[in-house]
């Protein structure tokens, strides 16, 4: 996924958190490589420009422990696919399935 910083451990998901801290936070789009909603909510997400907001990617089929450790600490359910806008170490707005992509995330900026 193009302008995105790939998760693959829990270190990668501490310092997302850590970079949520202070500014508009980041976003974190969760993908299911088998899923072809998945695929049509990466396609909606790949127009998004990281100079807004820091966009990360994870498979959360490869990397499942860092799936479940996202719901753990973010307080959400697990869905595929899934897009969470992380600030100051909180999830203040999420999508999933057919609502991911970059025209929520720019709804959610202009309510914010």
């Amino acid at each position: 996924m193009k302008n995105a910083y790939h998760l693959t451990s829990l270190d990668d998901l501490d310092a997302l958190d850590k970079r949520s801290r202070g500014g508009d936070g980041v976003l974190l789009y969760k993908h299911s490589t088998r899923c072809f909603i998945s695929s049509m909510a990466q396609r909606r997400l790949n127009d998004w420009g990281s100079e807004h907001l820091p966009l990360y990617y994870l498979d959360l089929i490869r990397y499942r422990d860092v799936s479940n450790s996202i719901a753990t600490r973010y307080s959400v359910q697990h869905q595929s696919p899934q897009l969470l806008w992380i600030k100051d170490g909180k999830c203040i707005e999420h999508t999933s399935h057919e609502g991911v992509g970059s025209d929520v995330v720019k709804e959610w900026l202009e309510h914010a």
